[in-house]
């Protein structure tokens, strides 16, 4: 089963509504049982670094999040869900989950090639990196909705399975192991981001 957490944080019927058009089993849940029984894990966020971090705080979730990630569970960050699991965000004070080998950073107008607007937002062409649970490589580059400020910054380039570009060219998404996150809304982003969901929920 899949578990779409529900810390309060984004639309998460958005992303169940998705799983019910593809005939997955999906539910949305903040009780930690549901969390301890989940084959996979979904961990959606929009909004600011520091409130996302106190609300898993005040809903009991991070130690049963983290003792699912330590087990091999595949988790899937989105957006701010996927920043949250990084070390910390220049966005806020407080530490992230710390799964991922990464800080969140905010986008750096002197690094860009052209004049930008922050927040990112809109549809972007998503140039995929490597193979991985998430994405294969396509002769048609696939299309994501974006809206963001700050994005995720990886220690390792191995980590980074897709990229964007928006002034630079910036990590759109991460896999290490049973880690992935993603900088991009899969549920407002059509066939694109159904097929996302769709190879997330399927991958061995």
């Amino acid at each position: 089963m899949i578990v779409i957490v529900d810390s309060g944080l984004g639309n998460v019927r958005s992303i169940a509504n998705m799983y019910l058009r593809l005939g997955i089993p999906a539910v949305v849940s903040a009780e930690r049982s549901a969390i301890e029984r989940a084959q996979r894990l979904i961990l959606p966020g929009v909004g600011a670094f520091d409130h996302g971090m106190s609300r898993l705080k005040a809903l009991d979730l991070v130690g049963a999040l983290d003792e699912r990630v330590r087990a091999g569970t595949p988790t899937l960050g989105i957006c701010l869900g996927a920043q949250l699991m990084t070390r910390g965000s220049e966005e806020g004070e407080l530490p992230g989950l710390g799964w991922i080998d990464a800080d969140t950073v905010r986008f750096q107008r002197a690094a860009a090639e052209r004049p930008i607007k922050i927040p990112h937002m809109g549809w972007s062409d998503v140039r995929v990196e490597r193979a991985t649970a998430l994405f294969e490589p396509s002769e048609e580059p696939p299309r994501y909705y974006f809206v963001h400020s700050y994005h995720f910054a990886c220690d390792h380039p191995e980590d980074v399975s897709a990229t964007a570009e928006h002034g630079y060219r910036f990590p759109a998404a991460f896999t290490r192991g049973n880690l992935h996150g993603v900088q991009f809304h899969p549920e407002k982003s059509h066939r694109f981001g159904m097929a996302l969901l769709k190879r997330f929920a399927e991958a061995g």
